[in-house]
Formats: C-alpha cells, sequence, structure tokens
C-alpha cells in the first residue's frame, strides 16, 4: 500500500524485487499442493493454457495459497504493531508505516499502544540546555516527578528549568517552567507547534527540544523584566 511518497529508483527496485520473490513463492507452494515437484512444469502462472482443466486446477490452488497469505500477513502486521507499540512506537508512526492513517492504525491494532506518558525535561539555567526524557505507567506520576524536578532543579546550575509531560501518541498534555516572577514552578500552555513531539532517536527530535528551549528562554526573559 502506498503512503503518498514517492519512491526513489532504488526503493522502487527494491518493491518490485520483494514482490517477485513473493509471488514465485506462492506459486511454489501452489505447485506443492497440487503435487507438481518445484523443478518440473508450469514455471510461471502464464505457464498452462488457460482454458484447460490443469490450469483452472492450479490457479485455483494459487488461490487458495494468496489468501492464506493475506491471512498470515495480517498476523504478522499486528505481531509487528504490538512489539513496535512495546518498543514506543506511536499510532502516527504506525499509521505511517503501514501506510495508513493514524486514526486507522489505532482502530486496526488497538491494544498495540499501551498506556505510557514521556516525560521530558530542560536542564541547566544557561542556553544551551541539556535535556532528559523518563518514561512511567501514570500521568500523574509523570506531572508529579516534572513540578518536583522543576522546583528543585533551580537552585541548581544543572537543575531542570522546564518539563513536559506527552501521552502515549507524545502529545503534550502537561508543561510547567520555572517563573522568576513567582520563583516557583508554574504550569504554562505550550504553543500549538510545539504539541507534537517526535520520539527521541528520531530525526527531528532535536529540532523539536531546541525550539523548546527557545520558548522556554522567552517565556523566562519575558517574566524577569516583567517582574
Amino acid at each position: 500500500m502506498s503512503d503518498g511518497r514517492l519512491l526513489s529508483d532504488g526503493e522502487e527496485e527494491e518493491q518490485v524485487g520483494f514482490a517477485t520473490a513473493l509471488q514465485n513463492l506462492l506459486w511454489a507452494e501452489a505447485k506443492r499442493r497440487g503435487g507438481i515437484p518445484a523443478d518440473e512444469h508450469p514455471h510461471s502462472v502464464n505457464a498452462l493454457r488457460p482454458d484447460s482443466p490443469a490450469a483452472r486446477r492450479l490457479h485455483l490452488r494459487h488461490l487458495e495459497v494468496a489468501a492464506e497469505c493475506g491471512k498470515v500477513a495480517e498476523q504478522v502486521m499486528e505481531d509487528a504493531a504490538a512489539r513496535a507499540g512495546r518498543a514506543g512506537a506511536s499510532y502516527p508512526e504506525m499509521g505511517a508505516a503501514a501506510g495508513i492513517t493514524r486514526q486507522a492504525a489505532r482502530n486496526r491494532w488497538p491494544q498495540a499502544v499501551g498506556t505510557r506518558w514521556y516525560l521530558h525535561t530542560l536542564t541547566g539555567r544557561q542556553h544551551p540546555h541539556g535535556a532528559g526524557t523518563a518514561t512511567t505507567r501514570s500521568r500523574d506520576k509523570a506531572v508529579a516527578t516534572g513540578w518536583d524536578a522543576v522546583r528543585k532543579g533551580d537552585a541548581a546550575t544543572g537543575g531542570a528549568v522546564a518539563a513536559v509531560v506527552c501521552d502515549s501518541e507524545r502529545r503534550v498534555v502537561w508543561a510547567c517552567f520555572f517563573d522568576p516572577a513567582e520563583y516557583d514552578a508554574v504550569t504554562i500552555k505550550v504553543p500549538d507547534d510545539l504539541i507534537d513531539v517526535p520520539a527521541d532517536g528520531d530525526e527531528d527530535h532535536q529540532a523539536w527540544t531546541d525550539q523548546w528551549a527557545q520558548f522556554v528562554d522567552a517565556e523566562i526573559e519575558r517574566r524577569t523584566v516583567r517582574a
């Protein structure tokens, strides 16, 4: 299934090669079930006279094998989605991999993504900041941990100055930072372009962290002047 992305020549060649290998495998299995040795005629789906009884029987075997392949592929996809979910993948990522939408992936594999919450922290009072990530099974624990880290972190150069908590689809559900005007941690709404957080290791994650740091620095400066 296409995801709408233009493929390079190399990628198209790989897809054609994979499809050919799979077709050959299915045809070989159809022949095996029909009692025909792998090295004997017919060697391809077009090698029999179309209207012959032998062709009818063998092509029905081929259809049977192809139908089973679809069922096996569905099970393989379900297993792969579950393993990806345990590894921290989100429904948008699964949808992109399968060439379907995020909602379609959620509907197709509803148990793949478990309940997990991601806590991201910015550390250090000076830019550039350090960054940290933790994963919990409880939203309350993630928020409490972030809140405490920011409250305690202001006194130390390497302490936390801001925190965000994301749900299992890596969307921000809570954020705070150390407000110099209040001299305490306060909750804050992050801009819309920071709501979706790329996973650690993704090529876009560092760009998101840098943008988040710039937002926090600007807020600290604005509130420092106001104080």
